[in-house]
């Protein structure tokens, strides 16, 4: 059995972002300490936080009055921050980098008053952060190209769009030329919203489906990104199946094949799937692991002050 690591393994620079201001945190001012929200879409790292005695809440009326709390990479809605604010809560903005800056496009497209379009899932948590940054009048979200169909904005107008960071790149590609054929004046944002974590990773398991038999992907089913891996592995024609942790990997899925390939999401921790290489490899011993170098080992966000 040859196993084929995808180049990106381990967390993104947005999730070590996140995580390392919670584990700070926690070194300075001990627990309990409040997260609003998973601080990131992964089970070990939520449930690890836990053990440790963090405390995470959906409602920030849950949280008491002055005390801290931490808000989650997927970033929030203003009208969170005012909450926190009318609590006196004292409070730390994990979100990801390149989410604020999708954020501060939404602010700039709503000052000028264009209708604009939010491409993304419905529900998901970084989706709900990114609509509170644009003024309602002006909001329209679709997750599809039909809903595109369904808009109803002059097309001679200015419209602009922005995305969710971690949609799949292919489908967000189609949406964005769609949009463009309906809307001739279209305002795209200065770079790409998806972030560089979410093209990586989708381009390594594009990559790992031209010459593998199977693709397993480590991530968490509420992680879009991970989702959007499974996705793409199967889209580009190799079986694709996504796991939370090893244990939930069935070994008689490896039956009959030679070249197996994993990847992982941006907010799985490194240990899954070296643990899932190791349960390989007591059933194949004479497997071999190929690996490449990141492409995103030298990209670090500074932590604002905890």
């Amino acid at each position: 059995m040859d196993i084929y690591l995808a180049k990106t393994q381990g967390f993104c620079a947005g999730v070590s972002f996140a995580v390392d201001i919670v584990e700070h945190a926690l070194a300075k001012y001990g627990a309990p300490l409040y997260v609003y929200h998973e601080i990131v879409h992964n089970t070990y790292v939520v449930d690890g936080f836990r053990a440790k005695g963090v405390i995470f809440v959906e409602d920030l009326n849950d949280v008491p009055v002055g005390t801290r709390v931490i808000f989650s990479a997927h970033g929030v809605p203003p009208s969170v921050i005012e909450t926190a604010k009318r609590r006196e809560l004292k409070y730390v903005d994990a979100t990801c980098p390149l989410v604020t800056k999708v954020h501060n496009e939404a602010v700039k497209f709503s000052q000028h008053r264009y209708e604009t379009v939010l491409i993304g899932h419905r529900g998901h948590q970084e989706l709900i952060g990114t609509s509170g940054y644009v003024n309602p009048e002006l909001l329209h979200v679709v997750e599809n190209e039909d809903e595109i169909d369904d808009l109803k904005i002059d097309p001679a107008k200015e419209v602009s769009y922005i995305t969710q960071t971690t949609l799949s790149v292919d489908d967000t590609t189609a949406m964005i030329e769609k949009l463009k054929k309906k809307f001739p004046r279209l305002l795209a944002p200065p770079r790409s919203d998806l972030c560089y974590a979410t093209q990586n990773r989708q381009d390594a398991v594009k990559e790992l489906a031209g010459f593998c038999d199977i693709i397993i992907i480590c991530g968490s089913p509420n992680s879009s990104n991970s989702n959007r891996l499974r996705e793409t592995g199967e889209k580009y024609g190799t079986p694709s199946y996504i796991i939370d942790r090893v244990q939930e990997f069935d070994m008689k899925l490896l039956q009959g094949k030679n070249k197996v390939g994993i990847s992982s999401g941006a907010s799985v921790p490194r240990i899954i799937v070296d643990e899932l290489i190791e349960q390989i490899q007591k059933a194949y011993p004479n497997s071999f692991v190929h690996q490449f170098e990141n492409p995103e080992k030298n990209i670090v966000f500074a932590l604002p002050k905890v």
